[in-house]
Order: C-alpha cells, then sequence, then structure tokens
C-alpha cells in the first residue's frame, strides 16, 4: 500500500519510523515549488549503524518526478527508519513523496 507525504521546509523530517513494519520498494519524488529547485537526501538510518544514503545532495528541479525504485530495507523493530532532508539556498522547498 503507497504512503504519501508533502513535506516541507529545509529540516530533516523522518518518513518512516523504524518498526513500522513497511515494505518500500519505490520512491517518488516531485519538486512542487514553484520556482524554487531543491537538494534531497534520502537515507535509512539505525542506532548504533549510522546514516547510509539513498539520494545525496541530489537536485530536483521543478516539475519532474524522481522515480529511485532500487530500494530494499528492513524496517522491522531495531532496524532502520526512513529520513528526508530538503535544502535551497533560499525560500522554503516543497516535494511531495510517494512510497510503494
Amino acid at each position: 500500500m503507497a504512503q504519501y507525504f508533502n513535506i516541507t521546509g529545509n529540516l530533516t523530517q523522518e518518513l518512516l519510523a523504524a518498526g513500522s513494519n513497511v515494505r518500500v520498494s519505490s520512491v517518488m519524488l516531485t519538486n512542487t515549488h514553484d520556482t524554487l529547485a531543491c537538494d534531497v537526501d534520502l537515507y535509512i538510518e539505525k542506532k548504533n549503524k549510522g546514516k547510509f544514503y539513498l539520494l545525496k545532495n541530489t537536485t530536483l528541479p521543478i516539475g519532474p518526478t524522481l522515480l529511485h525504485d532500487a530500494v530494499s530495507f528492513s524496517n522491522s523493530a531495531g532496524e532502520f527508519g526512513l529520513y528526508i532532508k530538503l535544502t535551497t539556498s533560499s525560500g522554503t522547498p516543497a516535494v511531495d513523496v510517494i512510497l510503494k
């Protein structure tokens, strides 16, 4: 079952907490801001193991959708959470995220 998120701002946000037991096979990202491109960090993180990046400093232009369909990780209790961080040089970034 797909999950949908509207992400705005320059803070790191948790998409899936460890222990959610959600199976993710693809991530779709669309920049929804009218005038600003943004950079995206998308990563999984496990306590005492660190961050593992799926996307790092990837520029997301206005309009097109980026599909990352080579995703597979354990989201069971004590395993990995999924996080996103958006950045722009000015303004507030806005991205729609669909997890399938």
